[in-house]
């Protein structure tokens, strides 16, 4: 059964941040998910999917202070910024005991001119491959998301999901798996459901919306049925982010997109 998370920085954003948790719940679904843990009160996340009976699905690997500044504007494309990226690490997995999460996010970074791209990938899985221990012994998973370049993210060093794979199986680490992203897919290089189930193994979240306009589900041009009927029919059994910006009332999205679950 498909398991759906509500990404709360896109979703119930007419109210607080803090009251999004009961109204995911009350829409229906059991996990929340949400971008940057840094500039939010970590045991108050804590206490709210407590309380509402969530579970926090995934967040994005962030950390503080001057390490996370310059990891923030380099990300994983530079060499001397790999100990940069082992503290913001260190720091997601301290943040992760107290928010009881176990999959958080990463992205690549923009293209740089100054290097070739194969100098640019081979620096991503040296930075992977450098803090794949420490994820594996915290029981955490890092999940890398293409992004497409067309539309959203110009620029971005990864827009291919086909090159992602590479990079994981090149890593080798359980602890390191590919974000999904259906829609960025879709725009990037569409061939979604046999990309999907040739590389299942490799996935280890999901992300949704339709296209075009990062919509929900049900809105555009990807048969959104067929494609949770694959992720069923694999055995997936993490979750499904919903990371769209909704045409209506965001509860009456979610159990429309829970329909086509069905």
């Amino acid at each position: 059964m498909i398991k759906l998370s509500a990404c709360i920085d896109m979703l119930f954003t007419e109210l607080d941040f803090y009251d999004r948790f009961k109204a995911t719940k009350e829409a229906g679904l059991d996990a929340v998910e949400f971008w940057n843990f840094n500039n939010r009160d970590l045991a108050r996340v804590r206490e709210e999917c407590d309380k509402n009976g969530l579970t926090l699905s995934a967040v994005c690997a962030c950390g503080y202070g001057e390490a996370a500044g310059r990891f923030g504007s380099r990300k994983l494309l530079y060499r001397d910024g790999i100990e940069d990226f082992v503290t913001v690490i260190k720091e997601t997995i301290e943040a992760s005991k107290v928010l009881n999460c176990k999959t958080f996010i990463v992205t690549v970074g923009q293209e740089r001119n100054d290097v070739t791209r194969y100098e640019q990938h081979a620096n991503i899985v040296l930075s992977l491959k450098a803090v794949a221990p420490l994820l594996e012994d915290a029981g955490i998973t890092l999940v890398v998301e293409p992004l497409n370049t067309l539309c959203n993210h110009i620029g971005y060093f990864l827009p291919s999901s086909y090159e992602a794979f590479e990079i994981l199986e090149e890593i080798g680490s359980p602890a390191i798996k590919l974000l999904y992203d259906v829609y960025h897919q879709q725009i990037s290089e569409g061939n979604l459901i046999p990309t999907i189930k040739k590389n299942i193994d490799l996935i280890g979240h999901f992300h949704v919306a339709d296209n075009p306009g990062r919509n929900e589900p049900g809105t555009g041009e990807i048969n959104y049925r067929k494609v949770f009927e694959t992720i069923d029919s694999l055995g997936y059994d993490k979750f499904v982010g919903l990371e769209y910006r909704s045409t209506i009332d965001p509860a009456q999205s979610i159990r429309n997109t829970l329909e086509l679950t069905k």
